[in-house]
């Protein structure tokens, strides 16, 4: 079994999501039956193949390469329950671009270095090891929060231009209602902000204990606490301002751009293995 497990590769789920992608567009000109069968199941073979990749590699989330893979995976989940819910409505083919993008882009990242070694957390800072995790799924679920933010944007925008226009981009396919849209977008922004509040406010705690500068001025921290800072705007020009929906769409895909960046970015702490110990700091 674990033979097996280990001939899964990036291949094998990353091309089942594509040909998975290629049904839903033949879809929009042939919205034939036979059609979303096949990509449904050629999206549940990348989503199998996925988990045991996971299963058998288990990437630490610490590293860009491990939080792009977990965040993928959980948006594929949401693809599937999403084509299997929407049957009628063009969900696939603004999610799955998305899981296709985020897989493309962690398999750029298997060629440096550490990435798909793992984090191992330093000897002097083992008793924070529980907490650590805590702090990273925090982080990736409010990641997941504003990918699926960033989806409704994306589909209000064309929905409302489809209106607006007068004029139907997607052929005989269905989009949800600007509404709908909306009110998903809204809960995805409310849960992902406080959860990105105690994943910030846990790494920082954790984070303290290190007394380096270097890495409180690291790339991703400071793209986390500006993803924070974005999150605080966007969450008062809606309550507080109440502009219009297409603003906060477009203001939540400048946060999307933001989270790309904080996934990416090396952590602060994947390092910290290196530095000496304490009681090693003062030994002869």
């Amino acid at each position: 079994m674990s033979a097996v497990l280990q001939n899964v590769t990036h291949t094998c789920f990353g091309l089942s999501y594509l040909l998975a992608f290629g049904m839903e567009l033949a879809r929009l000109r042939w919205p034939w039956e036979s059609l979303r069968i096949i990509g449904l199941t050629f999206g549940a073979v990348g989503l199998i193949t996925h988990s045991l990749f996971l299963a058998a590699n288990h990437p630490t989330p610490a590293t860009a390469y491990g939080a792009l893979l977990a965040v993928a995976w959980v948006l594929a989940v949401f693809y599937l329950y999403g084509a299997l819910h929407y049957r009628k409505h063009a969900w696939a083919v603004f999610v799955l671009p998305l899981v296709l993008g985020l897989v493309a882009l962690s398999f750029t990242m298997v060629s440096q270095p550490n990435e798909t070694a793992g984090f191992t957390s330093p000897p002097w800072a083992s008793g924070h090891r529980f907490w650590g995790a805590v702090h990273g799924i925090l982080l990736l679920l409010a990641a997941v929060g504003v990918s699926v933010g960033s989806v409704a944007s994306v589909m209000y925008l064309v929905q409302a231009r489809r209106l607006r226009k007068k004029m139907n981009p997607l052929g005989g396919m269905k989009l949800l209602s600007l509404e709908r849209l909306e009110q998903m977008n809204r809960r995805a922004v409310n849960h992902a902000f406080p959860l990105l509040t105690a994943g910030l406010l846990l790494g920082g705690v954790l984070l303290k204990e290190y007394h380096d500068l270097s890495d409180w001025l690291s790339v991703k921290v400071l793209a986390t606490v500006g993803l924070w800072l974005v999150f605080l705007v966007l969450l008062y020009l809606r309550y507080a301002v109440h502009v219009p929906g297409r603003r906060l769409a477009a203001f939540t895909l400048v946060a999307f751009a933001l989270m790309l960046l904080v996934l990416v970015a090396t952590h602060p702490l994947a390092d910290a293995s290196a530095k000496p110990t304490p009681a090693a700091e003062g030994s002869p």
